[in-house]
């Protein structure tokens, strides 16, 4: 990874936060997208370029602004002069029960979560191919197994897996494409899952635990530098769920 520019997608927090100190310290630069998270943004910012002065600038932008999207690649390009690696991590999740879905939810859903990762894909394209580079995309163990009133959250994580697969065929043999699939790792903000929602989901988990943002952000970088001969597939890390579901 060193020397090579990666743009994250919702880099500020959570997991997308972890992601960016993964990568960063392997020796990458990045281009750190953000949306309302700005003081948070600045924080990683901060701290990752006392680390590695001038190896980290910040984007803000709506991924929902189609018009917007091609511009985080030409910044990422006027900055960094190259482009090797795209982590699609930014996304909304919100609850949307059968009888009260809304066509602003679908477009949320549907927009951050497939969307915004084939435009910005596509304007990627020809930067990754000259580098021979690769995409992850953060996709969830609920596109294969839907959670129950999140309808539209889980057709679009199904779709960015779909994707994926997709555009792995379409960007070879130049640019690898995969997906990580995480489980329990990070709760939802809010109080969407009660503490024994939480206990339930854990004790139907093999390995009996909750994750951590650092166990996804090991597997996008092994996907990024070492996964030279995978393309295509989606990795589940969650503790084993998948199975059990």
């Amino acid at each position: 990874m060193q020397g090579k520019v990666v743009l994250i997608t919702g880099g500020a927090r959570r997991v997308g936060a972890a992601i960016c100190r993964r990568v960063h310290a392997a020796g990458a630069m990045l281009m750190l997208h953000y949306r309302t998270s700005a003081a948070e943004a600045r924080d990683l910012q901060a701290e990752l370029n006392h680390t590695r002065p001038e190896s980290v600038a910040l984007i803000e932008a709506d991924l929902l602004d189609s018009g917007r999207l091609p511009s985080l690649i030409a910044e990422t390009l006027d900055v960094f002069g190259r482009l090797d690696f795209l982590v699609n991590n930014a996304s909304s999740f919100f609850p949307t029960p059968v009888g009260a879905i809304t066509i602003e939810q679908f477009h949320d859903l549907v927009g951050t979560n497939v969307m915004a990762p084939l435009f910005l894909a596509q304007t990627a394209a020809p930067a990754l191919r000259r580098a021979r580079g690769a995409i992850v995309n953060i996709a969830d163990v609920h596109a294969d197994r839907p959670l129950k009133n999140y309808v539209v959250y889980s057709v679009a994580k199904a779709g960015l897996v779909g994707l994926t697969r997709s555009l792995a065929r379409e960007l070879a043999p130049e640019v690898r494409v995969n997906a990580v699939a995480p489980g329990s790792v990070l709760w939802p903000e809010g109080d969407s899952f009660d503490d024994q929602s939480r206990q339930r989901i854990i004790a139907h988990t093999p390995l009996q635990r909750e994750g951590t943002p650092e166990d996804i952000a090991d597997t996008v970088h092994f996907l990024l530098a070492d996964a030279h001969y995978i393309t295509g597939e989606t990795i589940s890390v969650d503790g084993g769920r998948h199975v059990a579901m």
